[in-house]
């Protein structure tokens, strides 16, 4: 088989698939494992897939921190369906926790309670919001602002939760990577947001379906920590299929 043959079949498999491990690629194309990675290698330098432990994956899962003003900009219309779906789950006289990230902001603007409703968060971006609402009790956490997200952290942040118990945490996240976990850009994040879901009855994570396959640098938890995500109507069969077998609760936003 030749090798312009060769590429296209490992592209046409990656855009179905997501991944595809060196191994399988021998056994479809009958070559030689050094042919594949010299395949993949090349393919890579094209900018067409990416590399990563004995596999190709179709995009770099890598995320790098960016600021929260050009995270609004990315998906806004999934993000807002993700809020909507998400703000209908919170009940009469709830006590909930909402991290930071631009969707919980949508989900913030979503939040219209006929009731009374005790929010914490992180973020000063989502108390700004629902400050402007009377039927909302918002306490801010303190701490250290991260300027990127217009967010709190540090130890302040985390001792305040000691003292608090919710029934659901909204946990925006930057990567969701079925073997490696949730993960965010900031380390600090990462570990006031472990303090987050231990003070929480039920974890939910927001992502659109452009955080799949991806990987931010701290790990905020493993797969199975995670009791529900809600996604947009983007996400691939792969991916929900992959939920599904891990026992996770899936909500997609139409």
């Amino acid at each position: 088989m030749i090798k312009e043959k060769r590429h296209s079949i490992i592209i046409d498999t990656l855009m179905k698939q997501g991944s595809i491990l060196v191994s399988d690629l021998v056994d479809k194309l009958k070559v030689s494992s050094v042919t594949v990675r010299k395949d993949l290698t090349e393919l890579e330098k094209l900018g067409k897939l990416y590399r990563s432990h004995g596999k190709a994956i179709l995009i770099n899962p890598y995320i790098n921190n960016r600021s929260v003003n050009d995270k609004e900009k990315i998906a806004p219309e999934a993000k807002r369906s993700i809020g909507l779906e998400a703000s209908r789950l919170i009940d009469r006289d709830d006590s909930i926790i909402i991290a930071s990230g631009s969707t919980v902001h949508a989900l913030a603007r979503c939040i219209q309670p006929i009731h009374r409703l005790t929010v914490v968060s992180a973020s000063l971006v989502v108390s700004e919001i629902l400050a402007l609402n009377e039927n909302i009790d918002v306490i801010q956490l303190g701490g250290m602002l991260r300027h990127s997200s217009l967010s709190v952290v540090g130890q302040y942040s985390e001792q305040i939760l000691q003292n608090f118990s919710f029934s659901k945490l909204y946990l925006g996240v930057d990567g969701v990577d079925f073997e490696y976990g949730i993960t965010t850009t900031d380390m600090r994040e990462a570990e006031l947001n472990k303090k987050m879901m231990a003070a929480a009855q039920k974890t939910i994570v927001l992502a659109d379906s452009n955080k799949f396959g991806r990987r931010g640098f701290a790990k905020i938890a493993d797969m199975e920590m995670v009791d529900l995500i809600i996604t947009d109507s983007n996400i691939s069969e792969q991916n929900i299929k992959a939920i599904e077998e891990m026992g996770i609760d899936l909500l997609i936003a139409r």
